[in-house]
């Protein structure tokens, strides 16, 4: 992972040999905005750790790299999902265009195959033609059945479809792409809405029922936004990250998770079915803060 190594790089020159005084702290929460963890977290992170120094009368720049991880702990964490073999699961598919959602599909659908789940993919991005496009070639190159409509067909007819079919043909997983942009914010927030029903609706149990929102790793503090806007939708499960080997700052994660508790499930790092892996918050913590 070298997701944080940039800020992570900054942290650890900082924390080396410096002295712990005003200047310090100044220059730890520049590197800490610029890192993209927000003005109220970075208070709070510099605040906590002048309170440690003077309660624990510390010195040593490199004792405050632990201290800060474990200040940040409680604002990021990991989801697991298991997919149940016998009964069906559907993992509803958001984010904004341009963030690799299609690619993200086709990668998670690699990762549950290889588990030895049945995967239908759902093209319910009706909105742009290209997107039902993508998909479609994904399919055909994974070798995976898909449930499509033409361009501007209702949504949430194209994912009753696929749980219909799925039903009827054995799959255990749909992977339901959805569209990331419509006329207005109020409209894609209906759409989206709708078809959260519709799965409601064809009884797709909510333990078997999963929101991802799929952010661009160099988003840096639109990330926030963006899981603001899809959670006034739906109740977002968890954060798919892509892009996770550029030298974005990133820092919007934990943003994420302070004022939205959303965990994250997974990370995708390159252009191949099988550049992705569970989320690790150790080592995510560890990177960040330089260790």
């Amino acid at each position: 992972m070298a997701f944080f190594k940039k800020l992570g790089e900054k942290l650890k020159n900082l924390f080396t040999g410096a002295k712990i005084d005003d200047e310090f702290f100044d220059n730890l929460e520049d590197t800490l905005i610029e890192g993209d963890l927000g003005a109220k977290l970075t208070s709070l992170v510099s605040e906590e750790l002048k309170k440690k120094v003077k309660e624990e009368k510390i010195t040593d720049p490199s004792l405050l790299q632990q201290e800060m991880k474990k200040i940040l702990s409680p604002y990021i964490s990991s989801l697991t999902v298991d997919i149940p073999k016998d009964d069906l699961s559907l993992f509803l598919m958001l984010g904004v265009n341009g963030v690799g959602k299609t690619t993200t599909i086709a990668k998670l659908s690699s990762y549950y195959s290889r588990k030895g789940n049945k995967v239908l993919l759902a093209a319910a991005d009706t909105f742009r033609a290209a997107a039902v496009e993508q998909i479609d070639i994904h399919a055909e190159r994974l070798n995976m059945r898909i449930v499509k409509s033409k361009t501007g067909a209702d949504p949430g007819a194209v994912v009753f479809d696929a749980i219909t079919s799925a039903s009827s043909h054995g799959e255990n997983l749909i992977l339901a792409d959805t569209a990331g942009r419509m006329h207005n914010k109020e409209n894609l927030l209906k759409e989206l809405q709708k078809i959260d029903k519709v799965i409601r609706a064809r009884g797709i149990k909510e333990e078997n029922y999963h929101r991802f929102l799929v952010i661009d790793a160099t988003t840096g503090q639109n990330g926030l936004s963006q899981a603001h806007l899809f959670n006034e939708a739906v109740p977002i499960s968890g954060i798919i990250l892509t892009k996770y080997d550029s030298l974005a700052k990133g820092g919007a994660l934990l943003q994420i998770g302070r004022e939205l508790s959303i965990p994250v499930a997974f990370i995708c790092n390159g252009e191949k079915y099988d550049d992705i892996a569970p989320f690790d918050k150790e080592e995510f913590l560890n990177q960040l803060v330089g260790l």
